[in-house]
């Protein structure tokens, strides 16, 4: 455990010397970065066993990092973020974290969590991933990446496959624009006309089914299991 390599990324440099300070108290190995470009840089050139990172952080923000990293690597990830929303602290254990921690935290709860993780080696004792998501006549098999409404395949384009998939993942709740955009496209910078467009289509595949992909005014989508 003592040697441990781990990075942490943080653009306000005195929680990210914090963090570093306790980390070392333990014995760790600690490397600091303060923005996603940065930590794209540490990824690409060096080994870590962890990483402690920030949601909010300038360039690609975490969640986007750890969507880039989740397609190559198993590497753990604590997040560390301000935000005390359920749907941040869902969407980042969606996108592959391992555990979050919410600002202001308790150092030393930070290094248990990180001992914590470490020994659970993610490898070893992970569940294994959920390959097919169901909700009421709609079945969205990860695997394949194929959807079925009542057992019959839809036409999906890949974009419209990942919307579907995520907020399957998520039923009954309400995903805003920009959270989608995050997840499914992996930034916030496309226009949120792009979601809208993307659910016109989901909701002609889903005609029939006992599910349904709501709109809540003014704020975003979620897909629910109905009456027929």
């Amino acid at each position: 455990m003592a040697t441990a390599r781990i990075l942490v990324a943080d653009d306000d440099h005195s929680i990210a010397e914090l963090v570093r300070m306790y980390l070392a108290k333990q014995g760790f190995e600690v490397v600091v970065a303060h923005d996603g470009n940065e930590v794209t840089d540490h990824l690409r050139n060096a080994e870590f066993d962890l990483i402690v990172l920030d949601i909010m952080m300038p360039g690609p923000n975490g969640l986007q990092v750890l969507r880039a990293l989740r397609q190559r690597s198993d590497l753990p990830v604590i997040l560390l973020t301000a935000r005390t929303s359920d749907i941040d602290k869902i969407a980042g254990l969606q996108v592959g974290a391992d555990d979050y921690i919410t600002k202001p935290f308790n150092p030393w709860e930070l290094v248990a969590r990180v001992e914590a993780v470490l020994r659970r080696g993610r490898r070893q004792t992970a569940e294994p991933p959920v390959e097919r998501i169901e909700v009421g006549g709609l079945t969205v098999d990860l695997a394949e990446r194929r959807a079925y409404v009542n057992g019959v395949a839809v036409e999906l384009a890949p974009k419209e496959f990942d919307l579907l998939a995520t907020m399957a993942r998520l039923p009954g709740v309400m995903l805003d624009r920009t959270k989608l955009l995050e997840l499914v496209w992996g930034n916030a910078y496309f226009s949120s006309r792009t979601v809208d467009v993307h659910i016109v289509k989901l909701r002609a595949c889903l005609a029939g089914a006992n599910v349904r992909i709501e709109t809540v005014w003014g704020s975003g989508y979620r897909l629910v299991e109905v009456s027929v």
